[in-house]
């Protein structure tokens, strides 16, 4: 198989070189919007929410979605994110849930944390 770059490409049919280094150009667009479905569930988390016997609606995950994109507005790294009676530990970044609890049966006691999001 014979490789043909775009120089030679360009001296045997007497064409323009083609700048295959130049930036795609961009269309400014609105960021992706986020679905619930995005969000992850850490296999500690999933464990806590399963021990716990927390179901979360759909409803519920959609709000802990708008609280994640609240959060990393405000440039929080890792947020504590109260939906009704459910504490959850969310590394923003990847949309990870770390861990989740009720909060009528934790000690109120949450660490690692940079900030807060109630929704």
């Amino acid at each position: 198989m014979t490789m043909i770059n775009n120089m030679h490409l360009a001296k045997v049919a007497g064409l323009q070189k083609i700048d295959t280094h130049r930036k795609p150009e961009t269309v400014a667009t609105q960021p992706p919007s986020v679905n619930f479905h995005d969000i992850l569930f850490s296999k500690h988390a999933a464990l806590r929410l399963d021990d716990r016997n927390i179901n979360l609606s759909g409803e519920q995950m959609e709000r802990i979605t708008d609280g994640i994109g609240k959060a990393e507005q405000r440039g929080i790294r890792d947020s504590l994110v109260l939906v009704d009676d459910v504490a959850l530990v969310v590394n923003v970044k990847s949309r990870t849930v770390i861990t989740a609890v009720n909060q009528v049966t934790n000690e109120g006691i949450f660490n690692n944390i940079d900030g807060a999001v109630i929704v």
